[in-house]
């Protein structure tokens, strides 16, 4: 398998187990609820996001995939201070109040920035793995 394809699986892999954990956080129920339903949704919303686009551009240097992803989360953060009809069209669907969001918290910026640096180092590391694996085959061809 090409390093590439073997962290795209890598990457799926992990992304099949954050989903369900992040809309799990929106429906979670006991201590710490309010954050569980608020905070930590927005560190594994970001951690997706950085995966995502990892799965994309493989060879995505992990430092500026996870800058792009915080710069564009906060972006859309403090879009939500704005209110014309057509994004609040999108914000009364189910999707759109995921992946939009509906009402700003300064809160929230110090998680994304948490979920950015736990994606980029997880990129880091599986690039790191997948590299490994290539001088490996090179070493012993």
């Amino acid at each position: 398998m090409k390093p590439h394809q073997k962290l795209r699986w890598q990457l799926a892999g992990i992304l099949l187990v954050v989903i369900p954990i992040g809309f799990f956080t929106k429906l979670y129920r006991g201590p710490v609820q309010l954050w569980v339903n608020h905070s930590l949704g927005g560190v594994l919303y970001e951690i997706f996001w950085c995966l995502v686009v990892a799965w994309g551009w493989p060879k995505a240097r992990p430092f500026l995939v996870a800058l792009w992803i915080f710069l564009m989360t906060c972006c859309l953060e403090f879009l939500q201070l704005w209110h014309p009809l057509f994004l609040e069209t999108i914000r009364n669907t189910c999707i759109g109040q995921v992946l939009l969001g509906t009402t700003f918290t300064w809160w929230d910026l110090p998680h994304y920035l948490i979920g950015s640096v736990i994606g980029g180092w997880i990129i880091f590391w599986l690039q790191k793995s997948c590299l490994s694996m290539i001088s490996d085959i090179n070493q012993n061809p």
